[in-house]
């Protein structure tokens, strides 16, 4: 089974099936957060700095720091942001882009070994972001989507985590280094949208032995009661195999729904990290 190892300026997580589920806390994204968007445009991280201890408060173990947005220059912020959000933390940071030249200016910046948000199995994704992971030493999320898209069939995303996995190995990217996402598409569109992520969680889990991210709130895109949806389907994932989501980790009962799933899994020992979050809260609660 892979193992990947994150490290920040203080902490570093160990990712594995058989150990406690690693979360990235996903908040620092402008995408309809006109507050943040503005901030970042006049150059004021507060906010990045808020955000990311908030997160860390609130159980994230690495730090997802995403700046783009219309009319914000990634490549000049990004890797200030993540700066930001490493020192004010301690821990990893997941460097989240689709620009090379902003990933490789946030690389240049960012302490310890990040983790790079993300290459696909497109052909100029391959091309551009793998070999940044090799020369900088970085962790990388790979996608299971190439040029004709998304694929429905669990089969041909599979065959993209192969793509992608062979591409890595051949620039020598350590196979721990390549963790896959098998795409979460909202299911109030799509009926067979859990059900098929599952089954690439499971072919990536069972035949590959990779660590896997969701991003696992777009299942429940447009729905009521969207707390319910994500956190069964975020147990339903664990179970199967994933073992790094991306994730908001203030959300109702989230980290709960992890440290329940990890103590019915046997990857907390003695109920430690299930009780410790029990008492954290209701200290919380009880002042």
């Amino acid at each position: 089974m892979s193992t990947t190892i994150l490290r920040g300026t203080v902490v570093s997580v160990e990712i594995s099936i058989t150990k406690p589920t690693v979360i990235i806390g996903e908040r620092i994204n402008p995408t309809r957060k006109k507050e943040l968007t503005t901030a970042l445009k006049e150059g004021n991280f507060d906010l990045i700095r808020d955000e990311a201890l908030a997160q860390q408060e609130e159980g994230a173990d690495v730090i997802d720091v995403n700046v783009g947005a219309p009319g914000v220059d990634e490549v000049a912020l990004l890797p200030l942001a993540v700066k930001m959000a490493a020192e004010a933390t301690g821990l990893p940071i997941s460097i989240d882009s689709s620009n090379p030249l902003a990933i490789e200016a946030a690389l240049k910046t960012c302490p310890g070994k990040p983790l790079i948000n993300s290459v696909s199995g497109e052909t100029r994704s391959l091309e551009q972001i793998l070999p940044l992971a090799k020369e900088y030493n970085a962790a990388v999320i790979g996608l299971c989507m190439d040029d004709s898209g998304v694929n429905p069939d669990p089969d041909e995303r599979f065959k993209v985590a192969n793509t992608i996995l062979e591409r890595a190995a051949a620039l020598g990217i350590a196979a721990g280094d390549v963790i896959f996402d098998p795409l979460v598409l909202n299911v109030g569109t799509d009926f067979h949208a859990a059900k098929t992520t599952l089954e690439v969680v499971k072919l990536i889990a069972n035949n590959l032995g990779m660590n896997i991210a969701t991003g696992s709130s777009n299942i429940s895109h447009g729905l009521p009661n969207r707390a319910y949806l994500n956190n069964s389907f975020l147990a339903l994932s664990i179970f199967n195999g994933v073992t790094i989501p991306i994730v908001n980790p203030a959300a109702p009962g989230l980290v709960e729904t992890v440290r329940s799933t990890d103590l019915l899994l046997e990857k907390d020992p003695r109920a430690m990290r299930f009780l410790k979050l029990y008492r954290q809260r209701n200290k919380k609660i009880n002042g």
